[in-house]
Order: structure tokens, then sequence, then C-alpha cells
């Protein structure tokens, strides 16, 4: 049918073959097997030129439509390789959503103000293709094959308490503040940090939340010990402490996941540009390709 139009529009087979760099063997084929299957005659055709039957024109008038929507559709997919636009759904953990993403993003739609970024704060994973995620960012490899990840950053976890805790002494008994995500049994093997020595801590668990943002201010309110990220640390000082300083726990490396093959969308593209930016000036980062 796309074809049978171009033919019409370009006023010869040859023509048409030229246009659509085809054979003129292979628009031929096209249209015999077209009026084959209508069981019509679409042109009149001699040597020297080419009209519609009357059945030809009602069918070109339909035909012309198809090419203009196909004509369409083309120019807006590719439209969206030069503006970054539409929606991206973007989900990440509590301690990195507010303190990474969100700056990074809103300095993203400042850029791009065709974007429409969805932002989902979850300690829970969720279903990327179920959930029709664009971009994840997890602490940690997925063990998915049929997605995209790459290493982006990484940072530490410290065990941190309010000040008074720590001054009436911190042990395995001292009540510790559990993410959902850490698991029923905490486990945390510290390395100091400039010899060998380890040290094991199993804390007992007794208060569980299922949001960071909830663990940081219990943290901070004195009910407990429990772990913050070093870049967070670094903003509450005044008010919460590490409490093996000599110590530290091992890197949680920072991944960006995403159900793209090599294709990866411009708007999707410009986000994940913008968090890797952001991770670079806070955390420190080693970056993986």
């Amino acid at each position: 049918m796309s074809v049978f139009a171009h033919v019409v529009e370009q006023g010869s087979i040859t023509a048409a073959a030229e246009h659509l760099q085809l054979s003129k063997s292979v628009i031929s084929q096209h249209l015999t097997g077209l009026e084959q299957a209508l069981g019509i005659a679409l042109l009149k055709r001699t040597t020297r030129r080419q009209t519609l039957t009357e059945a030809g024109k009602a069918f070109y008038h339909h035909c012309r439509e198809l090419n203009r929507l196909a004509d369409t559709a083309w120019q807006e997919a590719k439209s969206t390789r030069a503006e970054a636009q539409g929606i991206v759904r973007i989900t990440a953990p509590d301690a990195l959503m507010s303190s990474l993403i969100a700056p990074a993003i809103a300095r993203t739609i400042r850029q791009h103000p065709l974007l429409n970024v969805e932002l989902l704060s979850s300690d829970q994973p969720l279903a990327i293709v179920a959930d029709d995620i664009d971009l994840a960012i997890r602490v940690g490899e997925s063990g998915s094959s049929t997605l995209k990840q790459r290493r982006i950053g990484e940072f530490r976890d410290v065990l941190c308490a309010a000040a008074d805790i720590i001054e009436q002494g911190v042990n395995e008994n001292t009540l510790y503040i559990a993410n959902i995500w850490q698991g029923s049994a905490i486990h945390h093997q510290f390395l100091h940090r400039q010899t060998d020595d380890k040290f094991e801590f199993s804390p007992s668990t007794l208060c569980k939340v299922d949001s960071f943002n909830t663990a940081t201010t219990l943290i901070h309110e004195g009910a407990g010990i429990g772990l913050i990220p070093d870049f967070l640390l670094e903003q509450s000082r005044s008010s919460i402490r590490e409490i093996f300083s000599d110590y530290q726990l091992p890197i949680n490396p920072v991944y960006a996941l995403h159900p793209y093959n090599n294709l990866l969308p411009l708007s999707v593209s410009v986000c994940l540009a913008s968090i890797e930016q952001q991770l670079s000036s806070l955390l420190p980062v080693t970056i993986s390709q």
C-alpha cells in the first residue's frame, strides 16, 4: 500500500523505484501482489503513462494517508534523539534519593523542560519491567541477566549514634535500628583503617523500619545505633558521631540499571549523566565500565 501510493505520486514505477531506492522489479511485484490480493485493478499502465482506475482513486486516498501517518511517526520518533522529552521513571533507595538523585534531577529538568520525571523512593527494590521503571539506582550488583547495569560510584556505611549513646558505651546489646533490607540477623565486619586488624559486631535487633529516613531520625533522637552513609554523616556531625572511628565497613558499590539495550533513550541518558555527576561530586567514586 505504501509502495502503491509512491508509484502514484512519482508518476511511474521507474521514478518510484529511484525514490524508494528499490529495483523496478520489486516495485512491480508489490503492485501485482496488491492487485491480486484485492482482486481489482488499481492502475491502467501503458509504456508511456499510467492512470488510476476508479477503484484505485479511492484506494490511493487511504494509502496516501497511511504514508502521511508513517512519516509523522518517523519524524516524531527521531525528534526524541534531538531533545530529551517524555516520561522517565527513576527509582532509588531513600538514602540516595533525597541527597543525590533528587538534586541531580532538579538540574536536569531545568535544562530539559520537556522532561516529565517521576522519582520513586523505596528501600524495597521495584520490579523494573513490571513497574515500568526506566532507570534504577541500586546499592550492590544485580543478579539479573536481562537488565543492563553499570557501576557508577561507591560509598561506605558508617555505624553511628547520638553523642550521649556513645558516652554511655556501645556494645552488641545496644539497641540497633535496622532497615528491613538488612534481614533478621545483623552482622558487621570492621577493618582497621591502617592495619589488617578486624573485628566482628553482631548487635541485637529489636527495632526495624522500612525507610532509611525513619532509621536516621531514630538514630538522631538517641533511640539506638545504626548505619548512615559516609556522605550523609558529613552533614550530620553536629548531632551524631561515628562509633568505631578507627575502623571502617566494606565499600558499597552503586549501580545504574535499565531495561534498554545499546540505544539508551536521550531522556534516560541525560538523567543518568546528571546522577553520575552528582555522585562524583559527593562520593569517592571509582567508576568501572
